[in-house]
């Protein structure tokens, strides 16, 4: 699925003759991509097939994976899927320092050209560091969730989410916001019964802290304020979730309708789940393989050509006083 998705945001190199002159664009992959995989509390082979198979899709040919052991091993789940996502070399350490090694090399690692993958908040900072020695995804904050309810039938529904957010760490965050006090209510009653069960209820606790239950007057309120949050996953669990999708400006992610739970979206559907967080989403977007290429226009023009132009190009050059830039055209 995340295959076949990627396959979607291919891009093609083009060209066009303009005026006697040749212009377009190149579109080629990066060479060399280092993924950082988290596995220090926890492991996760979701974060190796969200983050190499778009990689490959767009042609990278190296593929360079970090991840710190747990009692120095690597979670085999976590191997096979390198392996299944052809990964090149798996080191088996992490923490800043393997950002470091990623971006400047070592005697036995190999630099690369772009950092992607989530991490604790020193490999995060120190993926920021690099930043300009090599690429980097983007700036990855704690999880968080927006959920949208219109009706009581679906309370359980908005509750499950914001506990599947919050047990990621203690500084996730949720919201849920209704035009129904009512709904509200059945929600906190939600809450509460399915706390019980939560395996992970030490970390939930201390995330709950960083969550609010919002009401708001009517539907167009509810817009604002889910454009103003910008949240990384948008659950808009309502019958009328497609209308109210078309009114959405800012979200990593859009889960549309009471049976498309974010889990969809992390592990299976197809869509990347490295999502811009910390109201990033204003102006930054998932993770995709447009995040694997790089662009460079090329031009071509004839003599010709060059001289119905030089009028405007002797203007231009001497407005700015590049005289060395004007002596080039004659």
């Amino acid at each position: 699925n995340i295959r076949s998705y990627s396959k979607n945001q291919l891009l093609k190199s083009w060209y066009i003759n303009h005026k006697g002159s040749r212009i377009g664009e190149r579109v080629l992959p990066l060479s060399r991509v280092g993924v950082y995989v988290p596995g220090g509390k926890a492991s996760y082979p979701s974060t190796v097939l969200m983050n190499t198979i778009p990689a490959k899709i767009a042609g990278v040919k190296n593929i360079t994976m970090v991840s710190p052991p747990i009692d120095g091993v690597i979670n085999p789940l976590v191997l096979v899927a390198a392996d299944l996502c052809g990964v090149n070399r798996i080191y088996k350490f992490g923490g800043a320092h393997s950002v470091a090694a990623l971006a400047y090399g070592t005697e036995s690692i190999a630099c690369v050209d772009k950092i992607v993958g989530p991490g604790n908040t020193y490999v995060n900072l120190a993926k920021q560091m690099v930043y300009g020695k090599v690429d980097i995804d983007k700036p990855a904050g704690p999880s968080e969730v927006c959920v949208f309810i219109d009706s009581i039938d679906y309370a359980a529904y908005a509750a499950a989410e914001l506990f599947a957010q919050c047990e990621h760490d203690e500084d996730a965050s949720g919201i849920i916001i209704a035009t129904d006090l009512d709904i509200l209510k059945h929600v906190q009653l939600e809450l509460t019964k399915q706390f019980s069960s939560l395996k992970r209820q030490h970390i939930i606790k201390k995330s709950l802290s960083n969550s609010a239950l919002h009401h708001v007057s009517d539907l167009n309120e509810a817009i604002d304020v889910m454009n103003d949050i910008a949240s990384e996953h948008l659950c808009l669990i309502s019958d009328n979730a497609d209308s109210i999708r078309a009114k959405i400006k800012h979200a990593g992610a859009i889960f549309c309708g009471p049976y498309t739970p974010v889990a969809l979206g992390d592990y299976i559907a197809g869509p990347n789940h490295v999502l811009p967080t910390a109201r990033a989403a204003r102006f930054s977007s998932a993770l995709s393989v447009f995040d694997f290429v790089k662009f460079s226009s090329f031009l071509s023009s004839t003599k010709a050509s060059l001289a119905t132009v030089q009028p405007a190009l002797d203007s231009l050059t001497s407005i700015e006083s590049l005289d060395a830039h004007n002596k080039t055209i004659t």
